[in-house]
């Protein structure tokens, strides 16, 4: 398969690897400074391009990819709020293609799973508050992370008593979402259900990013055969 990477730092480098060792040829590497590698013969041959930049320029990179035939895998987050309704639109009426994921882990996957699973059992005991506390890097800005949001969103969708999700809220009806900033943690998301009996706790703790990469080249492979607006719930059948 013919891999094109929008995105040259440190994900964008781990992708590359583990994508020509499970032998797929990059046709193209843009970063910041070779914008116009976009309109190349060479980034037009890619079967799908893999997408890991920043929520300001990730919406304009599928733009370019789209324009190109080419489909797209993206880890970016942040742009949804702002752009989600004409990315539906491009991947169900225009023919586009986009696999999005707030994370491409096969252990989050797992984790995201038994996350709907659990709060599906809990909704049926309102003894227990869920909260929830997501860590990583100094360097990512944006928060909540969309993992965690999107665990957020899946608890509130299976739990009748919260609302809707909520930063720095102590008000019962919104589930709450914590973030810390710390060293070069590559992500730990935590979720607690508490009451006056006991703790239930379920984590999902990245050791690296490179679970991150695999995932993003597994769905790669899963996207060239496929089309529309996909997620991991498309490959992963859990």
């Amino acid at each position: 398969m013919k891999i094109a990477l929008i995105g040259y730092g440190k994900m964008g480098k781990m992708i590359e690897q583990i994508a020509r060792d499970r032998g797929h040829e990059i046709v193209s590497i843009i970063d910041i400074d070779n914008q116009r590698d976009f309109d190349s013969p060479a980034f037009a041959s890619a079967d799908v391009a893999i997408e890991f930049t920043a929520p300001q320029v990730a919406y304009g990179n599928y733009l370019k990819a789209w324009a190109k035939g080419v489909k797209v895998v993206s880890g970016s987050t942040g742009w949804l709020k702002d752009h989600g309704d004409e990315v539906r639109k491009a991947c169900t009426e225009e023919g586009k293609t986009l696999f999005w994921a707030s994370n491409f882990s096969i252990g989050v996957a797992i984790f995201s799973a038994v996350n709907r699973y659990l709060a599906k059992i809990m909704n049926q005991f309102p003894q227990y508050d869920v909260e929830m506390e997501e860590t990583h890097h100094v360097h990512k800005l944006d928060h909540p992370s969309g993992t965690a949001i999107t665990l957020a969103e899946e608890i509130v969708e299976n739990i009748d008593r919260k609302e809707a999700w909520k930063e720095d809220t102590t008000d019962k009806k919104y589930l709450r979402v914590d973030h810390i900033r710390r060293g070069e943690v590559p992500g730990i998301h935590t979720i607690r259900y508490d009451s006056d009996a006991d703790l239930i706790t379920i984590t999902h703790d990245a050791h690296s990013r490179k679970g991150f990469a695999l995932g993003a080249v597994l769905a790669a492979e899963y996207t060239k055969d496929h089309q529309g607006l996909l997620t991991i719930s498309d490959m992963f059948k859990f």
